[in-house]
C-alpha cells in the first residue's frame, strides 16, 4: 500500500530510503514521487556491540534497497558531524560512541547517504511534507521524553557547524534546564509521577493532573519565549507524544508567551501541532532534498 503525501515542491521521480533510528526500534521506508511505501519496523540490539547494531541497520536497508534507489537519509538521536556523517554518543545505544555511519553506508551501498539528528529530521519532515510547507522560517519542537528542536532558515535546515543549533532544552533554567521542565519527563522529574498516568487522569478531568499540565505549560511558554528571542520564527510546530495533551497546557503556555516584550512578534506567531505521520522517516528523506537545494544555491 502507498499513501499520497503532501509536498513542498514537485520532487523528482526518484526513490530515496528514509531511516528513523530510535532508542529501541529502527523504522524505514522508500519514498518516490510523493508516495511512501509500507514501513518496516524492527527492534535493534540496544545493548549490542557497535557491529551488532550496524547489522540491524544493514538488515533493514537490505530489505528496502534496489538498483533504483538514489540516496539514503537517516535520522539518529545523537550529535552528528553532518559533513562527515559521524554520529556520537547515540542515546540508549551505549556502544555507538563514534560511528562513521555515512562512510560505512556509502561503502556498502555505493549511493549518497545523509545523516542528521532526529529533531532536525522532524523539522525538515514538517517543512517538506507537513504544516511547515511554504514557511521560509520555522522551528520544530519535539516534546517527548526530552525537548528537541530543528531550525529552518531561508528554506534550509540550520544545524550549526557541530549539529548543535536548536538545543534549547540544554539551556540553564531554574535549578536545572528547560528539558527538565518542558518535556514528558517533567512529571517524574519534579513530582515523581508517571507521565502516562498523569495524561490519563487529565483526560478524565482530574483537577490535580490538569494543574500539573498547566504548570508544565508555563515552563514550555518560557522555553518558546527563548526560541522567539533567539530565532524570531513566525511558525513553531510541536511534535512528539506530549503535544497530544496540547489542550491541557495550551492556555498557560500562551499566557507566558504573551509576556514577550515584542507584542508584534506574538501577534504573528503561529503554533501548530504536527499531524504528519512518520515525520522521522520523511524528514530523513528530506535531508537529500535539502542538500540538493543547498547545492543548487551554492552553484548559482
Amino acid at each position: 500500500m502507498q499513501k499520497n503525501l503532501p509536498h513542498k515542491n514537485k520532487m523528482k521521480d526518484i526513490k530515496i530510503i528514509g531511516i528513523d533510528l530510535g532508542a529501541t526500534n529502527i523504522r524505514g521506508a522508500v519514498v518516490k514521487d510523493e508516495k511512501i511505501s509500507d514501513i518496516i519496523s524492527r527492534r535493534i540490539q540496544t545493548k549490542g556491540t557497535e557491529e551488532q547494531v550496524l547489522d540491524d541497520v544493514y538488515s533493514l536497508i537490505d530489505t528496502l534497497i534496489d538498483k533504483d534507489v538514489k540516496a539514503i537519509g537517516i535520522g539518529v538521536p545523537s550529535v552528528v558531524d553532518v559533513k562527515l556523517g559521524i554520529v556520537y554518543d547515540v542515546v540508549h545505544i551505549p556502544s555507538w560512541k563514534e560511528v562513521h555511519l555515512k562512510e560505512l553506508l556509502e561503502n556498502r551501498y555505493h549511493i549518497p547517504v545523509f545523516v542528521n539528528n532526529d529533531a532536525n529530521c522532524f523539522a525538515l519532515g514538517e517543512h517538506y511534507f507537513g504544516k511547515g510547507k511554504g514557511a521560509d522560517d520555522m522551528v520544530g519542537l519535539t516534546l517527548g521524553t526530552g525537548l528537541g528542536a530543528g531550525i529552518i532558515i531561508n528554506n534550509h535546515l540550520y544545524a550549526g557547524p557541530n549539529c548543535g543549533a536548536g538545543e534549547f532544552g540544554c539551556v540553564d533554567y531554574l535549578d536545572n534546564n528547560y528539558e527538565f521542565y518542558c518535556s514528558g519527563s517533567f512529571f517524574n522529574n519534579v513530582y515523581g509521577l508517571n507521565g502516562e498516568e498523569v495524561f490519563k487522569n487529565a483526560q478524565k478531568g482530574d483537577a490535580q493532573a490538569l494543574k500539573l499540565y498547566g504548570e508544565m505549560g508555563t515552563h514550555l511558554g518560557n522555553a518558546i519565549k527563548l526560541v522567539m528571542y533567539t530565532y524570531d520564527p513566525k511558525l513553531i510546530i510541536l511534535g512528539g507524544s506530549v503535544q497530544l495533551a496540547y489542550e491541557y497546557f495550551e492556555k498557560t503556555m500562551w499566557e507566558r508567551i504573551k509576556t514577550l516584550v515584542y507584542p508584534k512578534s506574538v501577534e504573528q506567531l503561529k503554533i501548530e501541532r504536527s499531524a504528519l505521520e512518520n515525520s522521522g522517516i520523511l524528514g530523513a528523506v528530506a535531508l537529500y532534498f535539502d542538500a540538493e537545494e543547498v547545492r543548487k544555491t551554492e552553484s548559482q
